[in-house]
């Protein structure tokens, strides 16, 4: 050895960064599941231009999701894996459960379920992963997050799905030769080319009444209401909306299509012979009478209104809810409901009930169930637009469109004597 001892300088030890961990393969093939599924039930309807472009969206957006995946941390995927389970759920709770209502176990409602499924899996890896990705006590916002995304989101979006992907279902054996009444099967077109169908009962006194059904209904549900209306002279004419019993077009159970259908209802009643000019009034039930009030606001053919069950198609409509917490949570709920099903059906948004009342003042008789909490303040809130034209009867122990069935007698009394009142038929 020669001279002094080498001095080892120790170093630094350099820290091995961990190698960012791979997404699981069943985060992708559940998310490539959900996508192909969806896929295929957005191909069963519409153009052909129209499902080749949803096919290729959701195709793509699911392949750049997978993509993401595996390029991001837990964090990323998490946040992936809750927006594609949101997009599966609310869409697979939405048409399935419509579907499942009115056609049973068809191609859709199996489609349906597996995009449901599949959300529901998505939509709880990601809440877990974005839970586990969050630091600290942060993660005691988890519990508002996920009431909030509940509430917000899952909720009012599945609800606009349900209303927009509905199929029309089956019309019913019922006819109104049941009651004895002549009549013809009749179909019409709106000005957007939609064919309607209906059955027309021919008027003895010189007016006419379009009738509406609810929601999911077709017109086999007024048969009743027909049955009272035929009785004193008047011709009735019993529409299936779009999208509902055997016309065309597609559904939107908001009724924002009812402008449309109902101008081309009153139409065809301004062309039967023995139907004067200004003779031709609406009666709606549920949805019918929401769309018959709307109507009105902008067509001066519609004379008087009878709406039995009306609370409101959109959010404007909805000034009678509370002004407390729930009415609030309410509120933030319709406006996302009614935003989404109008981006998704692409139905024009109509004049709001209140101000169709006031922008043409004209008779209207509102019927609201008295064993039905929201049908009376509504009504009354409704009638605040114009005080000298509107009646609002509350039917009393009666359910959402019961009038008739609860107290016929009080029933047929209301409507035909406000008819007469408003239309002055020639007897």
């Amino acid at each position: 050895m020669t001279g002094k001892d080498t001095e080892v300088v120790p170093q630094p030890r350099r820290e091995q960064v961990p190698p960012r961990a791979r997404p699981p393969v069943v985060l992708a093939a559940v998310m490539v599941a959900e996508g192909a599924a969806l896929a295929v039930l957005a191909g069963l309807d519409g153009s052909a231009a129209w499902q080749v472009a949803r096919v290729l969206v959701i195709l793509g957006g699911t392949a750049l999701a997978v993509w993401f995946t595996r390029r991001t941390g837990r964090a990323g995927r998490g946040t992936a894996a809750l927006l594609l389970g949101i997009a599966g759920t609310v869409t697979g709770a939405g048409v399935g459960s419509a579907h499942l209502a009115k056609a049973g176990l068809d191609v859709a409602a199996v489609l349906a379920a597996v995009v449901l499924v599949t959300g529901l899996v998505l939509l709880i890896w990601g809440a877990v992963a974005l839970i586990r990705a969050t630091p600290g006590w942060w993660r005691l916002l988890a519990i508002p997050a996920v009431l909030a995304v509940l509430e917000f989101v899952l909720l009012p979006l599945t609800m606009a799905f349900g209303a927009t992907n509905r199929p029309p279902g089956a019309l019913g054996t019922g006819t109104p030769a049941q009651y004895g009444l002549t009549y013809q099967d009749v179909a019409f077109r709106t000005a957007d080319g939609v064919g309607l169908s209906a059955w027309y009962i021919p008027a003895r006194n010189g007016a006419a009444v379009v009738l509406l059904p609810g929601a999911g209904s077709t017109r086999t549900a007024a048969l009743g209401q027909a049955a009272v209306l035929a009785r004193h002279g008047y011709g009735a004419l019993l529409v299936d909306g779009r999208g509902h019993g055997r016309s065309g077009g597609h559904s939107m159970d908001f009724g924002w299509w009812g402008g449309r259908d109902i101008a081309a209802a009153v139409s065809f009643l301004a062309r039967q012979p023995g139907i004067q000019a200004g003779k031709i009034a609406l009666l709606g039930e549920s949805m019918g009478g929401e769309q018959a009030l709307a109507a009105a606001g902008s067509d001066p053919r519609i004379r008087a209104v009878v709406a039995e069950g009306a609370t409101g198609q959109q959010y404007a409509d909805h000034g009678w809810r509370p002004h407390d917490i729930t009415g609030i949570i309410d509120r933030g709920m319709d406006w996302v409901q009614y935003t989404a099903a109008g981006l998704i059906s692409g139905a024009p948004r109509p004049m709001s009930i209140p101000d169709a009342i006031a922008a043409a003042p004209r008779p209207a008789l509102i019927i609201a169930g008295g064993a039905v909490a929201s049908e009376p303040v509504a009504a009354r809130w409704f009638r605040a637009a114009s005080p000298a034209t509107v009646q609002v009867w509350v039917v009393p122990h009666a359910g959402h469109t019961r009038g008739l069935a609860t107290a016929p007698q009080a029933w047929e009394a209301h409507v035909i004597g406000f008819l007469h009142a408003a239309l002055h038929p020639v007897t």
